[in-house]
Parts: structure tokens; sequence; C-alpha cells
């Protein structure tokens, strides 16, 4: 195996080991969250409520961020919005430690950290075409979803360890001191040069903006539908939030163990982001985006039926496996057949449907555990996911011919 192309460029090498470590912490406090509401409450509706938390930032806040990053120094947003974030698990830590933290308190500090969340995504993902040429950006973005991966397998697995050795509130600390690497990783790399020159913001031509970024979507029916496979394979598989109750409860396994199972979804992205990190010209693209939601949604069920730790462990693989196909592959299409001057606003309208699509998957499988249980709530997600995938594509139908080498951009800019 060869150094993909894209970490031959120093700039994108610096910002790619800063999300690394920093995306660890966040899935390392991300899953002790889930695990300290399951140690506040035995309802399941309160992962609705932390779904709730995290997503009503994206959707009052999405829009707007996507303008931020289109007129301002998307380098600098980054660093605020991960200082941010930085601080509010350090609080976070700190009321875990002194023990007055509560469920209200988790959520309000998740809203928070939403917000900050909301306004890095598009400013982040957008400078990412800025720090490597063209012609490697699917490299690019294949390597970053390594990053993203390892850190998924890392951060949960680190979790139990912490959870039992030092301490729920450790998780906390520990992402607080991660978001860092980000921050000296973009200092460090100093000024990045992007195709258009950045303009303060004035409140009477951001609605207009807003509108140019819907229009642009709108009018691009692969990357709508891409779209619209990202929320519903992200809505429908989100019973993983789940794992609390499935551990506790289903398996009856502890903390360790919880940890190597919030970690398989990454394990199986992360070994097909290697394997792409490697290809140049991945054909049928469409077909393959269409084909994994539907083979993800077979391995939730899969996940939903299963009683046993290693089953349902190589049903978590396998959703990641499937899902990381298609994600890395519709990341790609949308960053080529956007121009620089779009991106942020394409990447804020995207992240309402990759992270809202998980959020409201929250609320969804925490109702449906409430009301029915958890099994049912992860297998009715699975077979959702399979007539979301038809469903789409019998709508877009250009989606399933998309072979990834056709002139898109001159049919969205029409």
């Amino acid at each position: 195996m060869v150094v993909p192309p894209a970490l031959k460029s120093k700039k994108f090498l610096m910002y790619w080991i800063g999300h690394l470590i920093s995306f660890t912490g966040s899935q390392m406090q991300l899953w002790s969250l889930y695990w300290q509401v399951r140690t506040l409450t035995d309802k399941p509706l309160s992962i609705s409520a932390i779904g709730i938390a995290r997503f009503l930032p994206l959707l009052m806040l999405s829009l707007l961020a996507g303008v931020v990053a289109d007129h301002y120094n998307r380098r600098k947003v980054t660093i605020l919005t991960q200082f941010a974030q930085a601080v509010a698990a350090l609080i976070l830590g700190f009321a875990t430690a002194a023990g007055i933290v509560s469920l209200w308190m988790l959520f309000g500090l998740v809203v928070i950290q939403s917000v900050a969340v909301t306004f890095d995504i598009p400013a982040r993902q957008a400078l990412i075409p800025a720090l490597v040429p063209k012609e490697d950006l699917p490299s690019a973005y294949s390597v970053s979803s390594i990053a993203t991966k390892v850190g998924g397998i890392v951060g949960p697995s680190l979790a139990g360890f912490v959870i039992v050795i030092l301490g729920i509130e450790w998780a906390y600390w520990l992402n607080a001191i991660s978001f860092f690497a980000v921050i000296i990783a973009l200092i460090a790399m100093g000024h990045v040069e992007t195709e258009i020159e950045k303009q303060p913001m004035e409140p009477k031509s951001a609605l207009t903006d807003i509108q140019a970024g819907i229009d642009f979507i709108l009018k691009s029916p692969i990357i709508l539908s891409a779209m619209l496979m990202d929320f519903f394979a992200a809505f429908f598989s989100s019973a993983n939030t789940l794992l609390p109750f499935v551990a506790t409860d289903i398996l009856h396994v502890g903390p360790i163990q919880y940890g190597w199972l919030s970690a398989g979804q990454s394990i199986g992205t992360l070994l097909v982001a290697l394997y792409l990190s490697q290809k140049r010209d991945i054909q049928r693209q469409g077909k393959i985006i269409v084909l994994s939601l539907v083979a993800m949604g077979f391995s939730t069920i899969l996940f939903g039926v299963s009683t046993s730790f290693w089953i349902t462990m190589f049903a978590l693989i396998l959703i990641g496996v499937f899902d990381g196909l298609s994600t890395i592959i519709r990341n790609t299409v949308r960053q080529l057949q956007t121009p620089d001057v779009m991106r942020g606003r394409m990447m804020s309208i995207t992240q309402i449907f990759f992270k809202g699509g998980p959020q409201l998957g929250e609320v969804e499988s925490g109702l449906v555990a409430q009301i029915f249980s958890v099994p049912f709530a992860i297998i009715s997600g699975g077979i959702g996911c399979v007539v979301a995938a038809w469903a789409v594509h019998k709508k877009y139908p250009q989606l399933w011919e998309f072979n990834g080498d056709e002139e898109v951009k001159n049919e969205i800019a029409s």
C-alpha cells in the first residue's frame, strides 16, 4: 500500500492528523454521554431527547452557517468552533466530577456543542479542496473518512476503559484537550488560498445567499438524490444509539464490551475507506450508493434480531462497510460538482441531511423503543432503509444510471 496522494500535501497532512485526534476525543465523549444517560435513567425516550438537543441547532442555524463559511475565512471560523466545543466539554467534565450533572444539564451542554458543530462542518469541509490539488480530492475524502473511522474505533473503545479506570468525567476532559490538535494544525498551516475573495456578510444579502444555495441543490438531481440517501441511511440506521440498552438489557455486557460494540460500525467503514483511498476511478457510482443502502438495511435487521455479542458486532461492522462505501462516494461527487463559491452553502444544506438524519433517527428510535421495544426499533429501522433506497431510486432514476465520469456540472448549473 502506497501513501495516499492527499497526504503528500503538508497542509492537508497537518489538518488530517489534527482531525484524527479531535474526532477520537469527540467519539469518546459521545459514547460516554450515551452511557451516562443510561446511568441516569432507564427510559429509551432519553435518547430521543439527546437527538432533539443535537438536531434543533442544526435545523435553525445550518443555512446561516453555510453563508458564514462562504463569506468569512474558513480556517479562522473552524478555530473558533473547535475552541467553543472544547469549553463545553470542560464544563461537562467538571459538572460530572462535582456530582451536579443532571439530564437537563447534559441536554443544555449538548445544545451548545451542537451550535458550534453546525458552524464547524461547512467551514471545515469546504476548506479541504483548498488544501489538495483537484485530482487528489477523492483521496482526501477517503483518508478523511479513514481518520473519522479510526477515531470512531479508538474513541468508543477508550470510552469503556476510561469509564471503568478513571471515571466518566475524564472522557470529557480528554475530549476538550483533543480539540486543540485541530486548532494547532490550523494555526501552523498559516494562510490558505481559496478560489474566492472573502467578503464580510451583510444581513440583507444573507437570505439571498441562502436562497441561491437552495436553488443550486434543487437544480442538481445527482447531489439532491445523494443527500436524500444520506438522510435515510442515517435516519433509519441510527438505532446504534440504543447500544447502552442493547449492551445492558439484551447482551448483558459491561462498559468495555459496550465500547467495542460502539466501535463496530467504524471498524467496517475504516476497512472500506482504506480500500477506496487507493482508488482514483470508481465506476457505477450511482448503483453503489443505492445498493449500499439496501445492504445497510439488511445488516441493521441482523443487528436487531441478534442476542449474541459476536453476531451483533459482526452486524455493526457490516453496517459500517456499506455506509462507508456510499458515504465516501457521495462526499466526492458533491465536492467535485460544486464551485468553491458555493461549497460552504452546499455543505450547510448537506449537513442537515447527514447530521440531521442520525439526530432525528435518535428521536425516532428512542420513541419506538419506548413504545414497543429496543429490538423492534432496530429491525423496523432496517426495513425503512430498504424501502427508502427503493423510493429514492424510483424518484431519481438518474442516480442509478450515474457512472461518475459524466459532466454533471453542466447539468446542475443550468
